[in-house]
């Protein structure tokens, strides 16, 4: 259902950066760019949804949004660990550690929350049992 999510930047370089090395560790590359300003879409196809950053197009600062998130779903645990210690690494701020929420069980939601560099919240998540 979804194609892709976009998160605004007021520093389009670092946020290449950024992405290209957080997403990168999941498979992902730069799919498509336009100078105009700034979108850049990272995804491991256009079969699949992607993350795109830009300069917000109205030509005005970005700000961050209170309420919005993007989630990406992970493999497992493991992948939800090592991607929010990746955006740690890379600068970002932590916005809740890795770790059940809610009942463990079949359908437990195991997520870390955390920043990027231009204050856009992420989530990272698996869902089901430990393994």
């Amino acid at each position: 259902m979804i194609g892709y999510i976009t998160l605004g930047t007021n520093d389009i370089e670092r946020a290449r950066a950024f992405y290209s090395d957080v997403l990168g560790e999941l498979g992902a590359k730069e799919l498509m760019r336009f100078e105009l300003n700034g979108f850049t879409m990272y995804g491991p196809d256009f079969e699949q949804p992607s993350l795109a950053v830009t300069l917000p197009f109205n030509g005005a600062p970005h700000q961050v949004g209170n309420g919005q998130m993007a989630g990406l779903i992970m493999q497992n645990r493991a992948m939800v660990d090592k991607m929010h210690a990746k955006v740690l690494s890379l600068g970002g701020a932590d916005e809740g550690a890795p770790g059940i929420r809610g009942e463990e069980g079949d359908m437990a939601f195991y997520g870390a929350y955390c920043r990027d560099l231009d204050g856009n919240k992420l989530c990272f998540f698996a869902i089901g049992p430990a393994s």
